[in-house]
Order: structure tokens, then sequence, then C-alpha cells
């Protein structure tokens, strides 16, 4: 039954999906439970810059948009992951240290999970909490 409510869902998202929008179903096999998970991904391919705060602590980069104050987790794939933590820890000097900064991207969302992820391109750092620069 639960299966038959994700493929209705991703017919609909099928139905009103626009020019700009990809929509992914994924059927992850689960090792240790001996069970699946599927994964409904909808992305948008239109890139936009979002202006807000980075902020990295516990292996996990998260981006709040200032406009919306939505939040999302960060993903970087022209990146080398552990380039950008250096990075950060250099300018905060120190984990969950708010850094101001435009992020340009695509969001893609996970519908079952209510997770959004903005899949950065490009980036910049405009200000750093605490400094006159």
């Amino acid at each position: 039954m639960n299966l038959k409510k994700h493929i209705l869902i991703y017919i609909g998202l099928i139905l009103f999906s626009s020019c700009g929008v990809q929509i992914k179903l994924e059927l992850l096999k689960d090792l240790e439970n001996s069970g699946s998970k599927i994964q409904i991904i909808v992305e948008n391919t239109n890139s936009t810059t979002y202006k807000g705060w980075w902020i990295y602590g516990d292996e996990q980069h998260i981006f709040k948009d200032e406009q919306t104050l939505d939040e999302y987790l960060l993903e970087f794939p022209n990146e080398d992951i552990d380039e950008l933590k250096a990075l950060y820890i250099a300018v905060c000097e120190m984990e969950y240290f708010p850094m101001e900064s435009t992020m340009t991207g695509c969001l893609k969302k996970n519908i079952l999970d209510n997770k959004s992820t903005l899949v950065v391109s490009n980036f910049e750092i405009l200000h750093i909490q605490g400094c006159g620069e």
C-alpha cells in the first residue's frame, strides 16, 4: 500500500512539473535491515543566487537564507570538501559561527524526508561576524 502511495505522488509530480524542474525517483536497498527506501527528489535546474549565512559544524554544511529564513543542506559538487572545511575554520576560527555569504546554485528537495539541499556552483564570502571588514 505504501509503495502505491509513493508511485501516485511521483506521477502527480510529473504532471505538475515545469521545464526548469527535474524529478528523480530512487529506490535504495538498505542492506543492514534487508529493506528498501524510496526517495522522490524534485530538483530545480535553474540556478539562483541566495544571500544568507553559511554554517558548518558536526561535518555538516548548512545555509540559512536571509530573505525566507529557510535552511538548506549544502552540497559542493565542484569543491574538495576537506578544503572547504579548512577554509571555513580558517575564516571563522570555530565551528557553528555564521559566515555571511552568497551561494549560487540549484535547489533540490527530498519530498518524503522533507529536506532541501542547495547544490552550490559558486559562492562568495561577504562578511564575518565580529570583523570590521
